[in-house]
This record gives C-alpha cells, structure tokens and sequence, in this order.
C-alpha cells in the first residue's frame, strides 16, 4: 500500500484511449448541495426574462441580514445610501449609478440579483462571495432603501408613528454652532 500505482494530476496514460489521466465528469453529474432545479432562485430570470417577485420569502430578519450584507460587498462602491457615492468612487473609480434613478427604481428585483450574480460593467460577478439567498436579501435591502427613498410620513403605520424618533437636520458646514473641536477648541 506504500507504493500504490497513482497518476500525477494531467499525467499521460497508457491505460484510456484519449492517453489522459483525469477523467472528465460524467455528463449530468451534479455535486452534493449543488442542485439547481429553481430557474428563478439560482438564475434572477424565468425564460431568459427579469422576475419581479422574490422567489424565497423575506422576512425582517432577511432583510437585516441584507443590510449586513450590502454594507460590507457594496457600500465600498455604491455607498450606504445606494447613491453611487461610496469610497473609491471618491478615490476616482468609476461611479456606479445610483439606486433612486428612474431606471433602476422600476427595474425588476431579478435585475438586481442578474448584476449581482454575474457583474455587470466595471462591477465585479459577486456569486462567490454571496450565496445565492444572500444575494435575494440584498437584493431585499436595496429595494428597502428605495422604498424609504420616496416615502412619506403617511405611509407609516398609525400605531407605529408615535415609536420614530425625529433626528434633526445636521448642521451647515461652516456653523457657528459647530461642536468643539478636540481639547474644546472650535475648529474655525
């Protein structure tokens, strides 16, 4: 058993008639874990079309998982806001288009998992970095800052409004208001 016979990987073989070593993968073979029988989960498309609905279910929970998500692989481009005003865009990469555009506003959630699965531009494929129900809960996400984009103190639930915290505007650069500086000097 010390000295079995074994071939070095892509070594020449006497043995197959195509004189190759490693075998080809029987057709149809599938790795364990790795069955994809739903066309919209896996691929954002039914019949080569964008779907518009999610095909798992989202949650509160998936949703924050989402926020997790987008703020470590996205925000580096695209911001925290969605805006296209996120890091090396301010170091002079190219700058992504933003989420609140007309385009992107009614474009369908399997366009957003189809860029996001295979890249799109100078954006990078992210499947594998995402799994595929991590990219749906991005996908969730940005449709949750859209949504909080355009939305009005009517849309709030009246039992919920009396539990949102007002924050006030920040202030103007160059305020004469603005907080100290280190060791309580002002800094203008």
């Amino acid at each position: 058993m010390q000295n079995e016979p074994r071939y070095k990987p892509l070594a020449v073989s006497e043995f197959f008639a195509d004189q190759r070593s490693a075998r080809p993968q029987v057709e149809g073979t599938v790795a364990r874990g790795h069955l994809r029988i739903d066309e919209a989960r896996y691929t954002g498309k039914i019949d080569g079309e964008d779907i518009d609905q999610f095909p798992i279910p989202i949650a509160k929970a998936d949703i924050e998982r989402g926020q997790t998500r987008f703020n470590i692989y996205c925000t580096p481009c695209h911001g925290r806001l969605g805006d296209g005003n996120g890091m090396v865009v301010l170091r002079g990469f190219r700058q992504p288009p933003s989420y609140y555009s007309d385009r992107l506003m009614h474009a369908p959630v399997g366009h957003f998992f189809d860029v996001a699965t295979n890249g799109f531009g100078a954006m990078p494929s992210y499947a594998s970095r995402l799994e595929s129900d991590d990219r749906w809960r991005v996908v969730a996400y940005i449709r949750a800052l859209q949504l909080s984009e355009s939305a009005t103190q009517s849309d709030v639930p009246p039992g919920q409004l009396q539990t949102l915290t007002v924050e006030p505007p920040p202030r103007a650069a160059g305020n004469s208001g603005a907080p100290a500086g280190p060791q309580g000097v002002n800094p203008q």
